[in-house]
């Protein structure tokens, strides 16, 4: 594995800032994963570790200011954007703290012998335990939410699992910097440096899928590169959980009585959430289904207003931008495509945003226009108008899975009159969240969200955000008649931790 330079690039010019590191060897590669796998005995007390998530959110926000300015400088989303994305991040490991100091994750579940039952019940105990060092890969498009310090290693070590990260290569400069944050925090409390470890290079993030100590992998990225990597993990002699998010359409239909009940913020909405970081979230709607006639067409309209008032902006790096603009030109080369607002290049280093138009009933069936039902990355979604409830059957009924879908109804079809519940029923197969007359860019921190859907939308049927991420670096084990004295302290009758349980069929708090 050749040693080549790690260049952190200015987005906005398209040059190289400063070398970071090289890319690691499969020597460094082993090293890393064995030092995490060394650390795993320092995350074993719940309190140390919901001690070291809480520091690691302070180290993280003491740092603010620079760390801020190093993510600007390599993925040019701007202060506004990053400070907020960090404040997320830092509340995402204050609350799996609060999750680990809790207990109830560990799903503690004791049963007394019972000889009257059929068959006969021993004495059994179950609990979870963490699977071992977890291998995370980086997002490019949330720089802290989704990479070093974001939702995969806060759950993997909220679980008791140390960390190798694969950096991505559009932030390295980053990725250092937030792992010496990270490694800064878990000194304070006598972790080893070694529960976060940090690999940079293609090569590397093979070999780290690969390493026989890893135990399961987390992925936020294409769909080609998790998929390979999915495959990877499933052709290993001992197959590993793999917790990939890779491509989602997120589709939003707007039915007539919604349209035509308000056209014109349904429409400026759909920009606002299309356009957002310059079209560059997973959960960007993508694809809309939008009825002809006249409310149909006041709806453009609107979005034709918005998106035209949009300025150009910096992609997070140029092979995104060449991909954008090559995959936005082949789109509205297709027959019956329309570019009421043409996206595109908005510059030498910026791209424009815009949508296109299409008759839904060019996607009701398999051809050339299933390039319409691919995601595409940047600032551009696809409105196809149906004539009637058909139609968008037809084309729902040909969607991959998604992470989110959308219906946009009229207050008497949300009041439970028409066809409101109707569709949510069609949308729930199709993706893990399912919004009402919102918008599904955003992505809440909290208990009951879900970020996760029917493939390629992720590769397993897990959360990557939420308290319920931590079930993934997780499994289960139960004791059968082992004696009170060898049993774990979490599986003891006296409960002497306190923890949550369900204790002979009873739920105990």
């Amino acid at each position: 594995m050749a040693a080549a330079p790690v260049w952190s690039v200015d987005p906005r010019t398209g040059k190289q800032r400063e070398q970071v590191a090289v890319e690691a060897t499969a020597q460094e590669v082993d090293t890393a994963v064995r030092a995490a796998h060394e650390a795993r005995g320092a995350l074993a007390d719940r309190t140390v570790r919901a001690a070291f998530l809480r520091t690691a959110a302070e180290e993280l926000q003491a740092a603010k200011d620079s760390l801020v300015e190093t993510a600007d400088a390599e993925t040019a989303l701007g202060p506004v954007r990053l400070t907020g994305e960090l404040a997320r991040t830092c509340y995402q490991l204050r609350a799996f703290a609060d999750i680990v100091d809790e207990g109830a994750f560990l799903d503690v579940v004791i049963n007394h012998p019972d000889d009257t039952a059929t068959p006969p019940i021993p004495d059994l105990r179950r609990y979870k335990v963490p699977l071992g060092v977890v291998a995370v890969y980086s997002a490019s498009n949330f720089p802290f939410a989704f990479s070093v310090a974001g939702g995969d290693t806060a759950s993997a070590l909220a679980a008791g699992c140390p960390v190798v990260v694969k950096s991505h290569p559009d932030h390295p400069a980053l990725s250092e910097y937030v792992a010496k944050v990270l490694r800064r925090a878990a000194a304070r409390h006598d972790i080893p440096d070694g529960v976060v470890g940090l690999v940079h290079g293609f090569e590397a993030g093979v070999e780290l899928i690969k390493h026989p100590l890893v135990a399961a992998a987390g992925f936020t990225g294409s769909v080609r590169g998790g998929r390979a990597l999915f495959d990877a993990a499933a052709a290993r002699p001992v197959p590993i959980p793999f917790h990939g998010e890779l491509g989602s359409l997120n589709p939003v239909v707007v039915t007539e009585a919604a349209a035509a009940e308000r056209a014109e913020a349904i429409g400026a909405g759909l920009a606002g959430s299309m356009t957002l970081g310059v079209g560059q979230f997973c959960v960007k709607p993508g694809l809309v289904l939008a009825p002809s006639g006249a409310a149909g067409d006041a709806l453009l309209k609107s979005l034709t207003d918005a998106v035209s008032d949009t300025d150009a902006g910096v992609l997070l790096d140029h092979r995104m931008r060449d991909n954008f603009v090559a995959g936005v030109a082949e789109r509205a080369g297709l027959p019956d495509v329309e570019s009421p607002v043409t996206p595109g290049a908005g510059g030498e280093h910026t791209v424009s945003a815009g949508f296109l138009t299409v008759p839904a009933s060019r996607l009701a069936a398999e051809g050339e226009h299933d390039l319409l039902l691919e995601e595409c990355f940047g600032p551009v979604t696809v409105v196809a108008r149906y004539e009637d409830e058909t139609e968008v059957k037809a084309v729902l009924s040909r969607l991959p899975g998604n992470l989110t879908a959308t219906v946009q109804l009229s207050e008497e079809e949300a009041a439970g009159q028409g066809r409101g519940a109707e569709i949510l029923a069609e949308l729930t197969p199709l993706a893990g969240r399912v919004l009402v007359n919102g918008w599904p860019t955003g992505v809440a921190v909290a208990p009951a969200q879900h970020h996760g859907g029917p493939y390629p939308a992720t590769t397993s049927t897990s959360t990557s955000v939420g308290g319920t991420a931590i079930e993934r670096w997780m499994r289960p084990v139960a004791y059968q008649n082992a004696p009170e004295a060898l049993l774990p302290q979490e599986l003891r009758d006296e409960n002497p931790l306190g923890l949550p349980r369900r204790f002979n069929g009873r739920l105990e708090r």
